[in-house]
């Protein structure tokens, strides 16, 4: 296969974490590469690889390298590959286990000889790869502006490390944390991940020593925060455009398409907290109660809180009588993409997950934008403060807590048809939804991204 645009055919390896939405985004990644003609060498554990073969659209250039993953002694099954395998506590042992790779890594890669070699959190890559005359790239799959506001080299040098306020230096933006969000982020920074290796201090390492830093972002939406981070690490961030979701070839459930195909257009209320939310049984039901008390239709998908087997066993007394016809909770995976394409969706309560924000703004309905960890809720900020795209659900300052009224009226503010907030954002939207479909945008991305990784070499 020619390559596309001119230039040295490149030969990419890959290897992300080994978390199932790390490795989708990092195929995603080199898909684009190979739609283009460029060769890729994709790290994978061994039985993991059964589970994304289908996600790879290029076979003739893009292989799977199969990697055992050795044995953390007591610590994680021995069979265990990807953070799917162990609970959350335990995600530091298969760091731990990732970090043990490294002699077979470098075998890989003399073997190889490749080009350049996409990573994220392995912050012992750039080093490995400088000896054997690799580039290294930090291909992070969070936003650029959530690693510009806490990880830096200028928050380094704070005396104090305070992350309510913006580091030294960073670009005009409604982006700053809460409280308690910046007291759960500073705790998280602190926490070993891997071979007694914080989680600040590996994702530092792995900033300061590679070769370019790369984000799946658009310069026209987050452009100064990259231009902060290239001043911070002084070296190139590299684009690869924003991840439009195909258009799926299966169709809706026939369950839901009915369902929805009860209600006018636009009326509905689709919420969806990702498969990462971990609220308690209380705020489960402040926020399906809040959805009641909006008055409109609503669709919730979520995962039963901790603890819990069902979400049926910890809805509201009273609650499915009281909304029956008009609402549900749904505890099962859902196809997302297609319920908000359907033409009754109105409103999308999301968590900020960086899929669901381009889904939403995507589609037509007006979005809710309610976060939960981490880079949700730099994302959060961007959207209803940069973009003013939508409206976060308030929350207490000093706790996260929310109250069943804090979600109506964040619903109610969108869906009101004559007021000026859910106007603004209407429009801001639909600004952002035709810049996002424009022909061609990603393949001119990816374009101008894979000459800046020959520029490189």
């Amino acid at each position: 296969m020619a390559v596309k645009g001119g230039g040295k055919m490149l030969h990419i390896v890959m290897f992300p974490w080994f978390a199932m939405g790390h490795l989708t985004a990092f195929l995603h990644a080199s898909n684009k590469h190979a739609a283009k003609g460029h060769r890729v060498s994709f790290i994978i554990p061994t039985k993991t690889q059964s589970k994304i073969n289908s996600l790879n659209l290029h076979p003739s250039l893009i292989s799977f390298i199969p990697l055992d993953v050795p044995c953390v002694e007591g610590l994680i099954p021995s069979d265990a590959e990807t953070t799917a395998d162990v609970p959350f506590p335990l995600h530091t042992h298969l760091m731990t286990a990732m970090d043990r790779t490294e002699p077979t890594i470098e075998s890989i890669l003399l073997d190889l000889k490749p080009d350049l070699i996409f990573f994220d959190f392995t912050h012992w890559i750039p080093a490995l790869a400088r000896r054997l005359g690799i580039k290294s790239i930090h291909y992070c799959i969070i936003s650029p502006a959530t690693i510009a506001y806490t990880t830096t080299p200028a928050r380094d040098q704070e005396s104090e490390l305070n992350l309510e306020h913006p580091p030294l230096g960073f670009p005009p933006s409604a982006v700053k944390l809460r409280s308690y969000e910046a007291k759960a982020n500073v705790s998280f920074r602190k926490k070993v991940l891997g071979s007694g290796v914080s989680f600040h201090n590996r994702m530092m390492t792995a900033l300061n020593e590679c070769d370019a830093m790369a984000f799946k972002a658009c310069r026209e939406m987050e452009g100064a925060f990259c231009d902060y981070l290239e001043r911070q690490f002084n070296k190139p961030v590299l684009l690869s455009g924003p991840v439009i979701p195909e258009t799926p070839t299966s169709t809706l459930d026939e369950k839901w398409d009915k369902w929805l195909g009860g209600f006018k257009k636009g009326s509905v209320v689709y919420c969806a907290l990702g498969s990462q939310s971990n609220l308690n049984k209380h705020q489960f039901q402040e926020l399906v109660l809040g959805l009641e008390l909006a008055g409109l239709p609503f669709l919730a998908a979520l995962k039963p809180p901790t603890g819990n087997n069902s979400v049926e066993e910890v809805l509201p007394e009273g609650f499915a009588d009281r909304v029956m016809g008009r609402g549900t909770v749904e505890g099962g995976w859902v196809q997302q993409q297609l319920i908000l394409s359907h033409p009754s969706i109105g409103c999308f309560v999301t968590h900020c997950g960086s899929g669901s924000i381009t889904e939403a703004l995507a589609n037509d309905c007006q979005i809710v934008l309610f976060p939960q960890i981490g880079d949700q809720i730099v994302n959060a900020r961007l959207m209803s403060g940069d973009l003013k795209v939508g409206v976060e659900v308030e929350r207490g300052d000093e706790d996260g807590s929310f109250t069943k009224e804090s979600i109506c009226n964040a619903v109610r503010l969108v869906m009101d048809e004559k007021g000026e907030v859910a106007d603004e954002v209407r429009l801001n939207h639909a600004k952002w939804k035709e810049f996002l479909l424009k022909d061609n945008l990603e393949s001119s991305y990816t374009d101008e991204f894979i000459t800046k990784l020959q520029d490189l070499l």
